[in-house]
């Protein structure tokens, strides 16, 4: 089939709108730093967790569920938030893993090592479960909240569940803002680092207490 001249012109202004709109549109969403030809570096915070002496030690297991929460949140992208009703990204940076995995990992792992319980498991590993761990991430981002710097800023809700009945036997609201030393992407991961790690030693004690203060009460109630 012949293609006119105006045909032509039309196909060309077509593809220039388009062009036009796909401009626009990346421009509606602003990415901090570098440019489009810096390749992502992967960033992967990795934290230690001693255990608290007060930590108890107890006799059930427990499993943890997979963390939920918003696409938005759980992304390899490193979002950061200039103004409170403003989410850009870091560009030329990115999360190894997804922050669903890098707080499973953290709270697994802290359990683990702590010594203080027999077994702990990702849900559907196989393994029997006394309690199962509920956990929801309500915020993980780098917040300016008005200051010259911006703050890893985390917040999950965590429910400790019974397995038996799915009772709800504790349920507690987490929330962190480590400031950065400064405003690139290297300080930012190092504040999300203390972030985790922080929010993985208060999760494992408020878990080991909070399942251990249920079995006492149990425990009570079945002796009466």
């Amino acid at each position: 089939m012949k293609t006119t001249a105006f045909g032509k012109r039309g196909a060309r202004a077509l593809l220039a709108s388009a062009l036009a709109f796909g401009a626009l549109f990346a421009a509606g969403c602003s990415i901090l730093g570098g440019n489009e030809r810096t390749q992502s570096t992967l960033y992967a915070p990795d934290p230690r967790i001693t255990p608290d002496p007060s930590w108890p030690t107890v006799a059930w297991q427990l499993s943890m569920a997979q963390p939920t929460a918003a696409r938005m949140i759980d992304t390899f992208r490193i979002a950061v938030r200039p103004t409170p009703d403003e989410v850009q990204v870091y560009k030329g940076a990115a999360w190894a893993k997804l922050p669903s995995d890098m707080l499973q990992d953290t709270i697994l792992r802290a359990l683990e090592d702590s010594g203080r319980i027999p077994s702990v498991a990702r849900q559907g590993a196989g393994a029997a479960a006394d309690y199962k761990l509920v956990i929801d991430i309500r915020r993980f981002e780098a917040a300016y909240a008005g200051n010259a710097v911006p703050s890893a800023t985390i917040e999950i809700n965590a429910k400790l569940l019974r397995s038996l009945d799915q009772t709800i036997v504790g349920a507690r609201t987490f929330t962190y803002a480590e400031a950065a030393s400064g405003t690139e992407i290297a300080p930012v991961v190092d504040a999300f680092s203390r972030a985790i790690a922080h929010l993985g030693r208060d999760v494992s004690g408020w878990v080991l207490q909070t399942g251990q203060a249920a079995e006492t009460a149990g425990t009570t109630a079945r002796k009466r």
